[in-house]
């Protein structure tokens, strides 16, 4: 045969089509467990009475002035701010829109069951153990990549738009959440400042945990010893 080459082909079988349906499976998994943990960590913040994470402050101060649950202010609050894509040219996914609804959801059904930490000594562990299970949460709706939330994609949009850093940006975003939920009556605390130090860290220590690997789309091929081009994963 010579004079003629073999180009590489992708050629999936059943057992391809099965890793994809799990993989797929294992990320809608990853998001709304994660997104459930996140509101489930939030309100077990506000039960500890010790400071709330720099949104849940503007959440809990805007519950105060209007007589809303924390878990609907978080729905409105998400709603609106996913708005505000519109004129950044943000492109929502589901769980861009999946994160709006399912936190506020579990963080009034936490509240709803969790009593308030009567001492220091229930405050402090329950404010601990809220803060690495927000960052377990945020490991794991983040690995499942299905879009940003809509409070992490203002901040990139912010960013793209305005050339300034990540850390600027995220930065005067928080700033100014956490000084309006502080001027409402929203909790600031010991709280605040460890979980602002610690979720960073956290986030990456768990988000290696959860990486889910991609399907594998490189398949056998028919070719010679020098294929005219190689198909990549993508």
């Amino acid at each position: 045969m010579d004079g003629i080459s073999f180009q590489a082909t992708e050629c999936h079988g059943p057992g391809h089509y099965h890793h994809r349906g799990r993989t797929l499976t294992r990320r809608l998994l990853y998001l709304y467990l994660g997104l459930a943990l996140y509101g489930v960590s939030s309100a077990l913040l506000v039960r500890a009475g010790l400071g709330l994470e720099p949104w849940g402050v503007l959440h809990q101060g805007l519950a105060e002035r209007t007589g809303l649950t924390i878990g609907v202010v978080s729905i409105i609050v998400g709603a609106v701010v996913l708005l505000l894509w519109i004129p950044i040219r943000q492109r929502p996914g589901l769980g861009t829109v999946s994160n709006v609804f399912v936190i506020g959801i579990a963080m009034d059904g936490t509240l709803a069951v969790v009593p308030a930490a009567g001492s220091l000594s229930v405050g402090i562990p329950l404010m601990a153990a809220a803060i690495v299970l927000n960052g377990v949460a945020t490991g794991l709706y983040i690995s499942a990549r299905f879009g940003p939330g809509p409070r992490d994609g203002l901040m990139t949009g912010l960013h793209r738009t305005t050339g300034r850093s990540i850390r600027l940006v995220r930065t005067g975003i928080e700033v100014a959440v956490v000084a309006t939920g502080f001027v409402l009556g929203g909790s600031v605390g010991v709280g605040t400042v460890l979980y602002a130090v610690a979720i960073g860290p956290l986030a990456q220590i768990f988000l290696r945990v959860f990486a889910i690997q991609e399907a594998d789309t490189v398949s056998p091929v028919v070719a010679g010893r020098k294929p005219g081009r190689a198909i990549l994963p993508r």
